[in-house]
């Protein structure tokens, strides 16, 4: 299982942010885009390579994030509209192993399940800093597209307050 620490409402006029590790070394960095029309990040790795990018769709009826590798779309995440009792979002990868996160958004308690498979539980739980979480991903699964579907709910669910 892979562990990464990540810090809520860090996107603000395009500033950087890294994901670490769990024992705190750096993982990965994301690259908020300055005077773009929506939200546009570069997830790299630590030579600042672009790993995948990650582009809000404008024109939907609800927040949706395209995510991009080597050009390619590979997974469209978007907040469902039409949910009882609780808020959920669909990550839609090419072929069938589509995932579908739910829980506690706005506290950052939450699942990313594929079928009746837990892929990766994101929690506050580890930490006592009120803006830090954690996030645990399953061996085997695409940590940096979970990472970045991360991202993209935290951008959905907490809007920046740019100033």
């Amino acid at each position: 299982m892979a562990r990464y620490i990540m810090k809520q409402k860090l996107f603000c006029w395009g500033d950087d942010f890294v994901i670490r590790d769990e024992v705190g070394n750096d993982a990965f960095f994301v690259d908020g885009k300055v005077f773009c029309l929506g939200n546009q990040l570069s997830f790299e790795d630590l030579q600042k390579r672009e790993l995948v990018y990650i582009k809000q769709t404008l024109l939907a009826w609800s927040p949706t994030y395209e995510i991009y590798r080597d050009g390619v779309v590979v997974a469209v995440v978007r907040k469902d509209l039409f949910t009882f009792f609780q808020c959920a979002f669909s990550v839609d990868v090419p072929g069938p192993n589509d995932l579908v996160a739910q829980g506690n958004f706005l506290d950052h308690e939450y699942t990313f399940m594929r079928g009746t498979d837990c892929v990766a539980t994101i929690s506050k739980q580890w930490f006592s800093w009120t803006d830090t979480y954690g996030v645990d991903i399953t061996d085997g699964e695409d940590d940096v597209l979970l990472l970045a579907s991360t991202v993209v709910i935290d951008m959905a669910c907490h809007p920046d307050s740019k100033k």
